[in-house]
């Protein structure tokens, strides 16, 4: 038979669980603007019936409702969307930065404009011309120098700022490094705390999120996958268990992994939960010049500084796992970091070779120098070819020696004997006055096809095509510049657009609707008031059955 009380404690439950709806829908309000923060809600349970199932009660004609209990408060997320934002997260990380990058490389270069190198080059020629027309006057021999000094310093200026640039995004993935690697731990000690709560049951949702928000800005500098086990002991079912965090990479390119997955964070029972060993750090090896030579993934010692820990690992190369940086194509910001700043080709440890530095901007760099050896290589023929303003103690005219010196964008200037004396522009091809011929010949190296160049003295490997010019190939240069900042900014508006639209529908099953729960709050405040008032009648009818039953005759 149902306990006289039976119908207190039906009320009681429905107070305590009406009431902890409550309390989980003024928690959501108040992390209405938390980032990271995914709403929850109480999961109603029948509590169990009376009599149980395996009781044979035959004076009761079914079984009785015992009212209703908070069986678990859970977080509503999908994981699949989860894991459709990070991917997208990663090909924003990786997009944004090229994008910006190579909005700062056209900012350099700044062509086509008014201030750019190729309107350098244009006053330069012009200033040839102009001294072609007037080659015994000094004014027009004053203005090629100067425009001469001025485009010399315009290539010293674009190679400085270029290196400048590399130098920052070195620095920026040393930064990026170090919070990667801050990221990891944090996520390693939320599993060690997650670890050991799981077992008795309960469920950390707070945990939860912190863990997910970590892991969602993890996937934005590297591509990830995210595994997960159940915690030992009576975890709840709902409880989501240890993440694993591994790094989706081409396992032929990692050197000494034996091909195994590397695993950034690994939530396996084969490591102590939280520790050090179950979590491994990025480091990186630059060589003297800025450039990646490879990166290694370890255990960190806390005693040891990084750099050091950087020397012991890669004197320990042999043991270790890393992925050279020519190697290193794991999609996110670290990889467009890793692309701008340069990374050594065909380099391995111990080799003794130093290797190829390459990159967005060290082959931008190479180009200029291309540009340059070519552009005064020629330049210097043609003017050694005429005839100055000078004579030789016969009274015959003199030829031309070196007008530009240097054969790279950072090198490259006027001789000191044109700053010292302008008389030795080579302007003449007789040395006849009013001849000037060769400043029209100088002038025409501009425009001038690789198969025309009078010097023999270009190396192979970086003389331009015999159909291009230097006006051509530093178009063409800048034309391929543009086109790749172009594709850039376009991926980083695709992956934008996909990524919100993946937001937006996390948001909409995760996010915390305000109008929503105030519905809900009304929706559990009135069933707490009725569970009150239920409460109320049993407690009359129980006045009923004490107090006044049993008068009768009195």
């Amino acid at each position: 038979m149902v306990s006289t009380f039976n119908g207190l404690e039906v009320a009681k439950r429905a107070l305590h669980t009406q009431q902890s709806a409550l309390y989980t829908t003024g928690h959501n309000i108040a992390n209405a603007n938390t980032e990271g923060y995914t709403r929850q809600r109480v999961n109603f349970v029948q509590s169990s019936p009376y009599p149980p199932a395996a009781r044979n009660r035959p004076e009761i004609p079914g079984q009785v409702g015992s009212g209703v209990e908070a069986g678990s408060i859970q977080r509503i997320r999908d994981s699949f969307i989860d894991k459709q934002y990070r991917q997208e997260n990663t090909k924003v990380g990786f997009y944004e930065t090229r994008a910006d990058m190579m909005s700062k490389m056209e900012s350099i270069l700044n062509e086509p404009t008014n201030e750019g190198l190729s309107e350098t080059l244009d006053l330069f020629w012009k200033s040839l011309q102009d001294l072609s027309v007037n080659p015994e006057d000094s004014g027009a021999r004053s203005v090629v120098k100067e425009r001469a000094n001025a485009l010399a310093d315009a290539f010293s200026y674009v190679h400085n700022s270029l290196q400048q640039v590399r130098a920052n995004l070195k620095t920026e993935i040393g930064v990026d490094n170090t919070k990667v690697n801050s990221i990891l731990d944090q996520i390693n000690q939320l599993n060690g705390q997650i670890a050991k709560i799981e077992p008795h049951g309960y469920v950390p949702n707070d945990l939860y999120d912190e863990r997910d928000r970590l892991v969602d800005e993890l996937s934005s500098y590297v591509d990830i996958k995210v595994d997960y086990r159940k915690s030992t002991g009576q975890p709840s079912p709902i409880a989501e268990g240890i993440v694993t965090i591994t790094l989706n990479t081409d396992k032929t390119d990692v050197e000494n992994g034996n091909n195994e997955p590397i695993k950034l964070v690994d939530g396996s029972l084969d490591v102590v939960t939280g520790s050090d060993d179950a979590v491994k750090h990025l480091f990186t090896d630059f060589n003297d010049d800025n450039n990646l030579n490879a990166i290694f993934f370890a255990k960190p010692d806390r005693e040891m500084d990084y750099e050091d820990q950087v020397a012991q690992l890669v004197a320990n190369s042999d043991g270790e796992t890393f992925i050279y940086g020519e190697n290193y194509n794991i999609n996110g910001k670290l990889d467009a970091l890793i692309d701008g700043s340069g990374y050594v080709k065909d380099f391995t440890y111990g080799a003794g070779t130093p290797g190829e530095a390459t990159g967005i901007y060290n082959d931008m760099l190479k180009k200029l120098d291309r540009l340059v050896e070519n552009f005064v290589t020629e330049f210097n023929a043609v003017h050694e070819s005429g005839y100055t303003l000078t004579t030789d103690a016969n009274g015959d005219p003199v030829q031309g020696g070196a007008f530009f010196e240097g054969t790279t964008a950072d090198t490259i200037k006027v001789t000191d004997a044109i700053l010292n004396d302008t008389d030795l522009i080579a302007a003449s091809n007789s040395g006849d006055a009013g001849d000037g011929e060769n400043a029209t010949d100088l002038a025409n190296v501009y425009t001038k096809r690789a198969e025309q160049f009078i010097s023999t003295t270009i190396p192979a490997d970086i003389q331009l095509d015999d159909k291009a010019t230097i006006k051509s190939y530093f178009e063409s240069v800048i034309g391929e510049m543009g086109v790749i900042s172009q594709e850039a900014n376009r991926m980083q508006g695709n992956s934008l657009v996909l990524r919100q639209q993946v937001n937006e529908s996390r948001q909409s099953i995760s996010a915390v609707s305000l109008d929503e729960e105030m519905t809900n709050m009304i929706q559990f405040q009135h069933a707490y008031n009725a569970a009150a008032r239920s409460m109320t009648v049993v407690d009359e009818m129980l006045d009923r059955i004490i107090n006044n039953m049993g008068l009768v005759g009195r």
